[in-house]
């Protein structure tokens, strides 16, 4: 498979996933909610609105928005940090914990669906010279 292939069966993954999360009932993340969420839960270090916002380089005021959702959902909680009072530490949740595992099973799902061909014979979306 060439590297072309590659990508273009990532980005049918990344489709079929999103299709499928916002399908079903339950929460609807925007990309930014879902990659505060992602990186809560795939980092094994504690995190923090501070490194949240260096981490995916935004502000911090838009983590504690992305964080405000997601606690709404119940998908993370916040604590104030016991060794800093000034810091927060964003901690996972039994329901965050749950999503995550559905979302690898969504995207395991989704790996395995074949991108349909036009009528041509290229797969949808496949861009050729005409």
């Amino acid at each position: 498979m060439s590297g072309s292939d590659d990508t273009e069966s990532l980005v049918g993954i990344l489709r079929g996933t999103v299709v499928s999360l916002v399908r079903r009932a339950g929460p609807d993340l925007s990309a930014r909610q879902l990659a505060v969420l992602l990186t809560c839960y795939l980092e094994s270090e504690a995190q923090t609105v501070r490194g949240l916002a260096a981490t995916l380089d935004v502000s911090k005021p838009a983590i504690t928005r992305a964080l405000d959702r997601l606690a709404e959902f119940d998908l993370v909680r916040r604590k104030t940090d016991p060794t800093d009072r000034r810091s927060v530490l964003v901690q996972r949740t039994p329901k965050g914990t749950a999503f995550i595992r559905d979302l690898r099973g969504i995207m395991k799902d989704a790996s395995k669906v074949k991108p349909a061909a036009d009528a041509g014979g290229r797969k949808k979306g496949a861009r050729g010279a005409r």
